[in-house]
């Protein structure tokens, strides 16, 4: 039996990310739902129980661009392009962050890295691709917790460049 998701007020995931979305007064619907710890990934995942097109769906992903630590949003359907992401914020070189710095920077753990309400605020480059559509989808602070609002939105909450950094 398919998982349905368990729409939620703004206020009652009180997660850092949501309060900040309402904190900033911006329009956002919550979708919960129960998270399957042997899924391979999270974002299809999400995608997969909310019905939604993966390409609408946008995992968050921190990389370090000539060692400062930078966040990336893409689809859940492509992956990130590192040389494009150190291109978008003027760097040289790009990798991967170490999981575990990631979280303690972040204040979120894997699978649940919200762009949203950071611990600390991180440079942010989100894929060009999300402006195609009138909301996506990205982790509201937690696995099983999804937040929906509109592209330029999520632009301007996290201060984000606009820049094609996701490969299909």
């Amino acid at each position: 039996m398919a998982k349905k998701p368990r729409k939620q007020q703004q206020q009652s995931a009180g997660t850092p990310a949501t309060v900040a979305l309402t904190a900033a007064g911006a329009d956002f619907t919550v979708h919960a739902y129960d998270h399957d710890p042997g899924h391979p990934s999270y974002g299809e995942e999400a995608a997969e129980v909310m019905g939604v097109s993966p390409d609408r769906v946008f995992k968050t992903l921190v990389a370090e661009v000539d060692g400062a630590l930078t966040v990336a949003v893409v689809p859940v359907a492509g992956s990130l392009d590192l040389k494009a992401l150190a291109s978008a914020v003027g760097g040289k070189r790009a990798a991967m962050a170490d999981p575990a710095l990631a979280e303690r920077t972040t204040g979120y753990v894997r699978g649940g890295i919200s762009p949203l309400g950071q611990r600390r605020k991180l440079p942010t480059v989100l894929d060009a691709s999300a402006t195609t559509h009138p909301t996506v989808c990205v982790s509201a602070g937690r696995r099983g917790l999804e937040v929906e609002l509109s592209p330029e939105d999520l632009a301007r909450l996290t201060g984000a460049v606009l820049s094609p950094i996701a490969r299909a």
